[in-house]
């Protein structure tokens, strides 16, 4: 159980799996008031750096749980850096099924609401980890713009216009799963940018090192189109937030 190579090559040395930078995750934080003591569940927590970034921070506790070795692998390490390995876990399975054992005051599934089939899955599968008053967090992608053709939609990681929601429909859809929307911070087109960049240095840097390597045609592709759609298409039309939820 692990994501493909290529996904890890991808991602580099990157701290963050998806378009927030580390002044947006700062400014999340304290916009739902976290305090010392608070528990917070990741699933699908990547490297880990919220939580990592958030104990420091605000001094709360938690844990993280991916499906990548390399990402638990780096997460722990961050913890290690930033001081915080005796307040935060990092856990490698499967985050679909996680359950914490206790209740925790934020569950979070940041970017990967695939772990429950989709948002109405995941905000259930958060809740059954919450205490009662607790906050969900919610990473999803929603569509800024209408997508003018298929090639948009593809380029935006989507299948069909229906994958994703406006954002007035995304936030219909939690309200109507019951759940109040109370803070929400947006990627913006920088930021996307420096996601999406950020992919395509650490392609061209393997591919220098690593010509022969199976992979290298399909990241050579990658390199060649990837960009164009980015900005012909992703940074105008995709837009990306985090939304908190708390229970009507």
């Amino acid at each position: 159980m692990d994501l493909p190579r290529h996904h890890t090559i991808r991602e580099g040395d990157q701290l963050i799996s998806n378009p927030f930078t580390a002044e947006k995750l700062v400014t999340l934080g304290r916009a739902i008031g976290l305090r010392a003591g608070d528990t917070l569940l990741d699933l699908a927590c990547g490297r880990g750096e919220m939580l990592c970034t958030w104990a420091r921070d605000h001094g709360i506790t938690g844990t993280g749980v991916d499906i990548s070795t390399v990402a638990v692998e780096k997460a722990r390490k961050r913890a290690v850096e930033l001081g915080v390995a005796d307040r935060v876990r990092f856990l490698h399975g499967d985050a679909g099924v996680f359950v914490a054992d206790t209740p925790v005051d934020v569950a979070a599934c940041i970017g990967a609401t695939w772990i429950g089939d989709g948002v109405p899955g995941t905000v259930s599968l958060l809740e059954r980890s919450l205490r009662p008053g607790g906050m969900v967090l919610i990473g999803e992608p929603y569509w800024r713009r209408e997508p003018p053709s298929q090639e948009a939609v593809e380029a935006c990681h989507a299948q069909s216009r229906d994958d994703w929601r406006d954002l007035p429909g995304l936030v219909t859809q939690f309200h109507d799963l019951g759940w109040d929307l109370v803070e929400m911070v947006l990627a913006d087109q920088d930021s996307w940018d420096r996601y999406a960049a950020a992919h395509w240095l650490t392609i061209r840097r393997w591919l220098d090192a690593n010509p022969d390597d199976e992979l290298a045609p399909a990241f050579r592709e990658e390199l060649s189109t990837d960009p164009v759609a980015h900005v012909r298409y992703r940074r105008e039309y995709l837009g990306w937030g985090v939304f908190a939820l708390l229970k009507r």
